[in-house]
């Protein structure tokens, strides 16, 4: 688990193909690994992946073709920036959101306007995910934990502030690339308690009374 708090910016230092797989070699940056083990998890724009070997500054991890498929490992080179954060511990502040590190898919950057000192991107979430993006939610994007501020239809604008834009690889993105995306995981819980209970009383549909039984609602 993860709170989409970027801890530091890593280099893609190789990229090893063994069939529909990746095994990655990170350099990691001003990321502490001293205490990371073998089997240790740590988001690498966005992506959980295992440490199964540890370098004098970075680390080797294996990316599955499932993962593959769903992110932009598929594209990714030697010298590709990646942000990264390590799996939280007890006395972990939650800055940001619960991020599992498990991305659903891929979103396009359609435009990105300077406002002041911040900047507004605009992008396109795949239509299977655009029902998880809500107005003042929480989305995230290459690992980065962001609040959504406009929502219209399948696109949502972010606003990227200074900080978060000088500690993450967020600066360096252009209209028509891809981000990792990774939806908020209670508006899945949700949508899976709603159609359980379609299921079991599918005369009834959701009602607030429901929704309120289940916790929801006060």
């Amino acid at each position: 688990m993860f709170t989409g708090i970027i801890e530091a910016v890593g280099t893609i230092r190789a990229l090893e193909r063994r069939g529909d797989d990746i095994r990655l070699t990170v350099a990691s940056g001003k990321l502490d690994l001293s205490d990371v083990r073998l089997g240790d998890s740590i988001a690498t724009n966005g992506v959980c992946l295992t440490v199964v070997e540890r370098l004098a500054e970075g680390y080797v991890a294996d990316v599955s073709a499932e993962t593959v498929s769903l992110t932009g490992f598929d594209r990714y080179s030697v010298g590709t920036k990646v942000n990264l954060e390590k799996a939280v511990t007890p006395n972990t502040r939650l800055g940001g959101h619960l991020v599992s590190g498990h991305v659903d898919g891929m979103a396009r950057v359609i435009s990105v306007t300077p406002r002041g000192k911040a900047l507004e991107f605009w992008l396109e979430a795949p239509a299977e995910l655009a029902r998880y993006i809500a107005h003042k939610g929480s989305i995230t994007v290459d690992g980065v934990s962001l609040t959504v501020n406009e929502v219209d239809g399948r696109n949502f604008r972010l606003t990227i502030v200074p900080h978060t834009a000088s500690e993450t690889t967020l600066l360096e993105l252009r209209p028509g690339d891809k981000v990792n995306l990774e939806v908020d995981q209670i508006a899945r819980y949700l949508e899976r308690l709603m159609q359980h209970q379609e299921e079991a009383q599918p005369s009834e549909g959701v009602t607030l009374a429901m929704l309120a039984k289940a916790g929801f609602m006060r």
